[in-house]
Formats: structure tokens, C-alpha cells, sequence
């Protein structure tokens, strides 16, 4: 069984080397469109119109706009394709998987204190699908080693040697409790062949790279798997024939898994190492609240204007890791796999609060055009305690990568006696100052809808793409790849009015 390990390190901002970065900082603040198939057919654009369950995750004053009680079920089919260009290399990545999307109710009361209409809506919402994967294949000019190597400097040669009682289990741990995760990739580095250290001098602080080749195939293994939720509280009240207001009390949770696994090899005569694999296995948890504030004026029979806030979210994050290395050469067959669980104290994360604007036409009887726009500040992203010097340090590089985002939302309905005919698109801009990191969402949707007496049956197809170059690795080993993302969803909805 794995033994657990605190990482309880003097100095605090030691122990969060590996953990926090500003990427996890985006994918914990980031929420795709969800909701039910009518919502997204129309590309969520419902911030004006309300009338439907997942209308209150952009809106909570749209649940007032029911009559009746109203409850929905949601399930999607989501698929993701990847393209993914590493050096030289050129590979594709598919999955699907089925899930539970959405489920919520609306609950209609009489007016009281002078107000025309009360509602109360409970809505779950899985608000982000982490399920994605890719693999990077390619020949670099750049080996692992440089990974390694970049932890390496500055770490006592002393620490990195086993004593004549000690495995390699103790002494992975004495480092994680007493050094730091860089002292441990300075390790496995050291113990795997991949480094050497300048000199032999156990007060020795200084490293250089045992891979001195130029030519080394790679092949990258990246899998995520996991879902974060929403769970929404609403109340809402209908003040006059043309007011509506709304608020939230939302509940978060999040649970995220990264494996990735790295291949190396290479027949030069000056690598100390031919093979190399290293595993990486990083888990996060994460629990959090918000609320929303909205509002819906009906200026006309047919213009409809609203407007809404996200709070910040605020969330406490747990995480742990594990690791492996094995590597072959001129000093044989090393495997490294300590059986060891690093588990890092719980920080927390505030993500950036959102503004909507909506404007919506209804043609009577007919149908809808509506449009929504959203902004939030990314670079308002920040992690606690900031009185920490690497939160400190880390929150100065959010706001130097990341930047306001704007999101355009468009979305129609044409209806013809029981059908409903419906389509949407979106753009969503990069939180990244250097786009290039991560591009724009740009998305479409389709969807048709057929009621019959108090039910009503909703199909869309929902299709994005983003691109993205994200980086291996933290640190010294600077290799990116290339992917070409697109994200397709189809959803199945059925409602009932009570």
C-alpha cells in the first residue's frame, strides 16, 4: 500500500513547487455552456428570456418567467477530437463518453407582499467535462534530463545520496518532508543516470546533463479525467407585469485527474541514458460557493433586457501526487517508483466574478432572437494565503498572463405549432495575454424540440473549437505541442410543466 506523505516543508513556498500554476488557475475558473438541449441548441443565449431551467445559471431572475412548475432531465453524449503536432510528429485522439448533464425544477407559488408571482428552483449542472487526452509524438532536440537538471541547481549533492540504510522510498520522503518536490525531481534525476553533478564533493550544488546527444524520440502520453458540478438554490419573484428578479446560492465541487507518461529514447554515444520513462499522477479536489444576482425587463410586448452578476467563486482546493522513473543505459536497468503519496496542504482559490448583459426580441408566438455578452477578468484570479511569497509570486504572474475576457452569445428559436426549430453560436476570447497558449472558444449549435400536451422532448448538437500549446512540463524542459481541439456534445432533454 502507498504511504502517505505531508508535504509539511520549512518554508512554506517550498511545498507548493509542483502543485499550483496559472493553468490550473484558468481550468478551476473555466465553465463550458451546459444545460439542457433546448439552452444550448440556442447557444445559451437566454440571459434575457428565462423560461427555462438552465436559463437560471445565466440568469436567476428567468425563473420567474414560468407559470407553472416546471422540472427538466438532461443527458449528453460528449466527444472530444484532438490533433496534436509535436516537432516532427502528427497524432489524432478520440473519446465519447455519456453522462448525466443536467436535472432541476422550477416551483411556481402565488405572489405575496404585494408581489405578483414567487419562484423557487433547485438546478444541478455538470458545468465542465475534464475526460480528454492526447499524445504528443515526435523527435526533439531536448531530453527530460533538462527537467531534471533545472531542479537540480542549487540542491546539496548531500541530500541526493542513499546512506548505507536507506532506500529509495526513505529518502524520496525525507526530501518531500524536509527539502522540497524540487529536491525530489533533483533526486530521481540524480539516482536515474540523467544528471551529473560537477563535482563529487558532497557540499556540491552545481549540475550538468548526462544526455548530451541532439536527437531524441519522445512520445508524451497526456490523459484527464474527471467533472466539476454546479448545484444551484434559486429564488426568484415577479415585482410588476414587466420586473423580474432573481438570486442564486450556488454549491461547487470538482475533482480532477491528470496522468501523463513520457517516453524517451535514443542511440547517441553521448547520452549517458537510451531509455526513459517518467509517470506522473497529480489528483485535485475542490469544493466551493458563489451567487448570482439577476434581472429581466420586458421594455415592450416583445423587447426583453436583463442583466445579471457572478459573484467570485471561492474555493478550497486539496491535491496529491506520485511519481516514476525508470531509465536504461551504461549503468543498467534503474527503476525509481516510490511508494509514496505526496499530499500538499489545502489552499484556496478565488476565481474571477462575471458580468452579463442580455437583449432579446420575441416574435410572439413565433420564436425568439436573443444575444448575450459576458466579461470577466481573469487576471482578478487569485490564490491564498496571498501572503505567501510563492501565492504572492504566483498571482503577480496571473496578472501578467492573464487578461479580461469577452463572450458573445447569439441564439434564436423558430417555432411551428408542437416543433421548435433552434441554433446558436459563440465566441469565447483566450484568458491568456499570449494567445497562442490557449486560443478563442469558437462554437455552434443546432437543435429541434417537439412538445405534446404538459411534455416536451429536446435534441441539439453543440460543436467548438479551440486550439491550444500547452507546455509538458513546468521548469527547465520548455517543449510544447501543439492541439487542435474540437468538443462536440449531443444532448437529449425532457421536460415536464406540473
Amino acid at each position: 500500500m502507498k504511504k502517505l506523505l505531508t508535504l509539511l516543508i520549512i518554508g512554506i513556498s517550498a511545498q507548493y513547487t509542483f502543485a499550483q500554476n496559472v493553468a490550473d488557475a484558468v481550468r478551476y475558473s473555466t465553465q463550458n455552456i451546459t444545460g439542457t438541449a433546448r439552452f444550448r441548441g440556442t447557444g445559451g443565449a437566454f440571459g434575457a428570456l428565462g423560461g427555462d431551467v438552465s436559463a437560471i445559471n445565466v440568469n436567476p431572475a428567468g425563473s420567474a418567467i414560468f407559470n407553472r412548475s416546471f422540472v427538466s432531465l438532461s443527458l449528453s453524449s460528449d466527444t472530444f477530437d484532438n490533433q496534436t503536432y509535436y516537432n516532427d510528429g502528427i497524432t489524432a485522439t478520440e473519446d465519447s463518453d455519456l453522462d448525466l448533464n443536467q436535472f432541476g425544477g422550477v416551483f411556481v407559488s402565488n405572489g405575496a407582499a404585494g408581489l405578483r408571482k414567487l419562484t423557487f428552483g433547485f438546478n444541478y449542472d455538470r458545468t465542465t467535462d475534464f475526460d480528454n487526452g492526447f499524445i504528443a509524438s515526435g523527435t526533439s532536440n531536448n531530453s527530460i534530463s533538462d527537467y531534471f537538471l533545472g531542479y537540480a541547481q542549487g540542491t546539496s549533492l548531500d541530500l541526493l545520496e542513499l546512506q548505507s540504510d536507506e532506500t529509495i522510498d526513505d529518502l524520496y520522503q525525507y526530501l518531500g518532508e524536509s527539502a522540497s518536490f524540487g529536491a525530489q525531481q533533483a533526486f530521481l534525476g540524480y539516482q536515474g543516470y540523467l544528471i551529473d553533478p560537477v563535482s563529487s564533493d558532497l557540499s556540491n550544488t552545481e549540475y550538468t546533463n548526462a544526455q548530451n546527444g541532439n536527437t531524441f524520440d519522445q512520445d508524451y502520453q497526456y490523459t484527464t479525467f474527471g467533472n466539476s458540478s454546479k448545484f444551484s438554490f434559486n429564488a426568484a419573484a415577479q415585482l410588476s407585469d414587466q420586473f423580474y428578479l432573481g438570486l442564486n446560492l450556488n454549491a461547487h465541487t470538482f475533482d480532477f485527474t491528470r496522468n501523463t507518461i513520457f517516453y524517451e529514447s535514443n542511440t547517441g554515444t553521448n547520452n549517458a541514458v537510451t531509455n526513459v520513462r517518467f509517470d506522473n499522477e497529480y489528483r485535485a479536489f475542490g469544493t466551493g460557493v458563489s451567487a448570482q444576482f439577476g434581472a429581466i425587463y420586458h421594455a415592450s410586448s416583445s423587447l426583453r433586457l436583463g442583466a445579471s452578476y457572478d459573484t467570485p467563486t471561492f474555493y478550497t482546493i486539496s491535491e496529491e501526487t506520485e511519481q516514476y522513473l525508470s531509465t536504461a543505459g551504461a549503468n543498467g536497468n534503474i527503476i525509481l517508483d516510490p511508494d509514496v503519496i505526496n499530499i500538499y496542504e489545502d489552499y484556496d482559490l478565488v476565481t474571477p466574478g462575471k458580468l452579463t448583459a442580455s437583449i432579446a426580441y420575441v416574435f410572439g408566438q413565433r420564436g425568439f432572437l436573443s444575444f448575450d455578452y459576458s466579461y470577466q477578468d481573469y487576471g482578478s484570479i487569485r490564490f491564498r494565503p496571498d501572503s505567501d511569497p510563492f501565492f504572492d509570486d504566483l498571482n503577480n504572474q496571473v496578472n501578467n498572463q492573464l487578461k479580461p475576457v469577452s463572450s458573445f452569445k447569439l441564439g434564436g428559436e423558430f417555432i411551428a405549432s408542437n416543433w421548435s426549430f433552434r441554433g446558436g453560436y459563440r465566441l469565447i476570447e483566450s484568458p491568456y495575454e499570449n494567445e497562442y497558449t490557449l486560443g478563442d472558444i469558437t462554437g455552434y449549435s443546432l437543435g429541434i424540440g417537439y412538445s405534446f400536451g404538459n411534455t416536451r422532448i429536446d435534441v441539439a448538437y453543440d460543436w467548438a473549437k479551440q486550439d491550444q500549446n500547452p507546455s509538458l512540463y513546468d521548469g527547465a524542459f520548455t517543449n510544447t505541442a501543439f492541439i487542435d481541439t474540437i468538443n462536440s456534445s449531443i444532448l437529449a432533454s425532457v421536460s415536464f410543466q406540473l
